[in-house]
């Protein structure tokens, strides 16, 4: 058996940045497949609430950047950082169609309930959530809507049926205080936060398979 590479990916599903950062590493682990073909990478995903207590309807999307960031200039700026960092990373980002901040507390059980019992249909999960809110504007906290991203990413329809039942359901999902996402950690010791390139996850890749 080759060495092996465990990656904690810490994110959250209204946070570009981690749109951004699952396409870069998703190039990283492309790049240290054909390096590194005898690799067996194993990637876990640990969902983060960054906004916790956002009601099940959800806020007004732009009312809430506007208080959250202070300025309609701010907001522009920021809005325009993203939108070339994912251009940068092969992604889009359409502010103009997302209307909801979402409770994405749904959506996280969702993605936590299929890399329990059907891992493989998990990272295509992710995919089409991210699209769907940051490319679409889909409601991330609308059950119906779920259940048609799950759908589309293969998810058993069993298996979506008992994600979004109130049995799945946890309290929520929170994060360690200060911590800020993405966040990726690989095997267990090196540490990269923030959506950086794709060289910079790759040379952390190749740190921890050194050491081990």
């Amino acid at each position: 058996m080759g060495p092996k590479l465990n990656i904690d990916v810490y994110f959250d599903l209204v946070c570009p940045w981690c749109l951004i950062g699952k396409a870069q590493l998703d190039r990283a682990r492309q790049r240290l497949a054909a390096e590194r073909p005898d690799v067996q990478v194993d990637v876990t995903w640990h969902s983060v609430q960054l906004v916790p207590h956002v009601p099940p309807e959800g806020w007004p999307f732009a009312a809430f950047y506007l208080q959250r960031l202070g300025s309609e200039e701010a907001v522009l700026r920021r809005q325009a950082q993203v939108r070339e960092a994912a251009m940068a990373a092969g992604v889009r980002v359409n502010f103009d169609r997302i209307k909801v901040f979402p409770s994405t507390r749904l959506a996280h059980t969702l993605v936590q309930v299929v890399q329990e019992r059907q891992p493989a249909a998990v990272e295509p999960l992710l995919d089409q959530l991210f699209k769907g809110y940051f490319e679409h504007g889909v409601l991330l906290g609308d059950e119906a809507a779920l259940q048609q991203l799950a759908r589309n990413a293969g998810v058993a329809d069993d298996l979506i049926a008992h994600a979004l039942g109130p049995a799945a359901l946890p309290p929520m999902f929170p994060g360690v205080a200060g911590m800020g996402v993405p966040l990726f950690a690989f095997n267990g010791a090196h540490m990269v936060s923030g959506a950086q390139a794709a060289d910079v996850l790759v040379h952390a890749m190749r740190q921890s398979l050194d050491v081990n």
